[in-house]
């Protein structure tokens, strides 16, 4: 007989938060994945384009864990008309040593929803100036909400410009933020305003079509792009890899398949055999990031099955250790 524990999204939101312990946690991840043996397949993904869903599977193992997640993650972007959130899903982590599951993580989306905010939050850090306190957020959803609060963990950030193709959508999410983060946040009729004199941009969207030019960016500009985690999304204008000083990979035999890297080499203004500095490389100090103020750079972060072996295991034990979730033994 084998004994696991469910865990609910109500559970979950109890004991992980976006917070600095849950960006460190996502930073080890990815400092793992460019220093350890990580086993980390491709995604398995599946269309249903009728609907405009999408389903998303991801994993990992990391030596030296006790357990690894599988994730499951539908994203049906018509929903919100239905009164339904865009993304939700699950994880489920088994044992390195025996496979048997050692806890249902009934989240929604939402270790997912922290994990992706984790990573800005992580490329920001050893990406973007560190005097970097202007901030533009493409999008309005739950995730562009998320990359402003993690921005805020990790530098000054003092203003921020949303912009969202329903300009309703976006008053209302600058409205919000304005008031939960303390600072001011405003909406942007125009994408191009919006990144004009931004130290941080960072695109949150499922957009098919470049909503960011290459010829606004700056120097200085830090660029996270977020949405681009299929081949037929494409956030950042292809030209624009090509300019930046500096273009960093979450993992880059993916973002060279799916990632704004993909356009830019179907494009060809990158040759399909560029070499690249991932962000675990950089965090772990085996290759530089910024190394001056005015560079451009570009962080291309299609999400990856450690982030969610890593934030599964956080929770797990945080879990375990708060006492809560449903026993059940099968």
């Amino acid at each position: 007989m084998s004994r696991m524990i469910i865990l609910t999204e109500a559970d979950l939101r109890s004991v992980v938060r976006l917070d600095p312990d849950a960006v460190a946690c996502v930073e080890d991840a990815f400092r793992a994945l460019a220093t350890k043996a990580v086993a980390m397949p491709p995604i398995l993904r599946l269309d249903i384009p009728e609907h405009r869903g999408e389903v998303d599977v991801k994993t990992a193992h990391v030596p030296g864990l006790d357990g690894f997640a599988i994730k499951i993650s539908p994203g049906f972007f018509d929903n919100p008309a239905l009164g339904l959130p865009s993304t939700n899903g699950l994880m489920v982590l088994l044992s390195t040593t025996t496979g048997l599951v050692q806890a249902l993580l009934l989240d929604n989306g939402y270790l997912t929803d922290v994990r992706t905010a984790a990573a800005g939050a992580v490329a920001a850090k050893h990406l973007s100036r560190p005097d970097a306190r202007v901030s533009a957020i493409f999008g309005a959803g739950m995730q562009a909400r998320l990359q402003l609060q993690a921005l805020t963990l990790v530098r000054p950030i003092h203003e921020a410009r949303i912009w969202a193709r329903d300009a309703a959508k976006a008053e209302k999410t600058a409205t919000d933020l304005s008031r939960t983060l303390g600072i001011r946040a405003v909406a942007m009729a125009d994408p191009h305003t919006a990144v004009a004199g931004a130290d941080i941009v960072v695109t949150t969207t499922p957009s098919e079509t470049p909503i960011v030019k290459a010829e606004w960016l700056e120097p200085g500009q830090h660029i996270t792009a977020m949405g681009s985690d299929a081949e037929h999304k494409n956030e950042i204008e292809p030209a624009a890899i090509a300019k930046a000083d500096l273009y960093v990979a979450d993992r880059l035999a993916q973002t060279r398949l799916l990632g704004e890297l993909h356009h830019a080499i179907k494009t060809g203004v990158i040759s399909p055999n560029a070499d690249f500095p991932e962000l675990g490389q950089i965090v772990a100090s085996q290759k530089q990031g910024r190394t001056d103020p005015n560079q451009i750079t570009i962080a291309d972060l299609t999400g990856t099955g450690i982030q969610d072996t890593a934030i599964a295991t956080l929770a797990f034990a945080r879990a375990g250790f708060a006492g809560v979730g449903t026993p059940f033994e099968n």
